[in-house]
């Protein structure tokens, strides 16, 4: 399932044309739903739990500040070294997720992954401040429902996923942020599609990953791939140079979907090694 879709796509027309001055009026009028239906694709039937894997699990309902009702899933460690809030992508839902819920909990992770509005089990209808809040009361369900200390706890966001966890890691203080495949921005993701004029005009400046990363006070992973075929490996690199002092990179290779499966033993292997560093180290502090 796909974490970004490469949905942006040209409109060719001649210029001075009826026809092209029609399809431009009715993608200015349409444009809204337009960008809704090519940024989100969220699917809402689960296709397993993590009971399909072996894990025991807690179902979570909880809402949002503007009262929109969300899904997640619970699954906690035998013997817990942190929590981890999983921010996915923007495609499917959490049961499309069964693999990297496996690698955090071999990690030692306890892991609390949630639906956005509008995917999976959750209601309402994704936008980019909906996103914001939902992933504003995951952080509060951990911290008041969960009793979970923030410096025991480690925000992760994948693709879509890594511009929401970096909005958390801005607004908040845990104990450190992980982003894998992550854009710069909705309009640089847009630039890798479509000629630069049209993004000007079309796209909003929306999801700033590298500007909320540069204010985020903890330390921070960049995991990226050279053969991300959806989200270019300069995004990755702009992120890290944007990243404060304490930071790390990680090169995986692999498409953008199966990167962390096709790099497996030394993408767990940094996981461990970043999450030594920030939450083993951290029991003496």
């Amino acid at each position: 399932m796909n974490e970004l879709k490469p949905a942006f796509r040209t409109t060719f027309f001649s210029k001075g044309s009826l026809w092209g001055a029609a399809v431009l009026g009715l993608w200015i009028v349409c444009l809204p739903g337009c960008l809704s239906q090519a940024i989100y694709h969220p699917t809402p039937e689960l296709q397993g739990s993590p009971a399909s894997i072996g894990l025991a699990f807690e179902k979570v309902s909880f809402e949002t500040s503007d009262g929109i009702p969300l899904s997640a899933w619970w699954i906690p460690a035998q013997s817990p070294r942190g929590v981890l809030l999983f921010c996915h992508g923007n495609a499917g839902n959490i049961s499309h997720r069964l693999d990297s819920i496996g690698i955090f909990n071999r990690l030692g992770m306890s892991l609390f992954i949630f639906d956005y509005r509008g995917f999976g089990e959750s209601g309402g209808t994704p936008t980019e401040e909906g996103l914001y809040r939902d992933a504003e009361a995951a952080w509060r369900y951990l911290i008041e429902a969960k009793r979970a200390d923030p410096e025991k706890m480690i925000v992760f966001g994948r693709s879509l996923g890594g511009a929401v966890a970096a909005w958390l890691g801005r607004t908040h203080k845990p104990r450190a942020l992980i982003l894998e495949s992550a854009f710069i921005s909705l309009p640089e993701a847009a630039r890798d599609r479509i000629p630069g004029f049209l993004v000007k005009i079309f796209v909003p400046d929306q999801y700033p990953t590298l500007r909320n990363l540069r204010a985020a006070p903890c330390p921070v992973l960049i995991i990226h791939s050279r053969d991300d075929e959806i989200v270019p490996f300069r995004h990755a690199a702009a992120l890290y140079a944007a990243a404060p002092d304490s930071k790390e990179f990680l090169e995986i290779r692999g498409s953008h979907n199966r990167g962390f499966l096709d790099s497996l033993p030394i993408y767990e292997a940094a996981l461990n090694s970043f999450l030594s560093k920030h939450l083993d180290q951290s029991k003496g502090e």
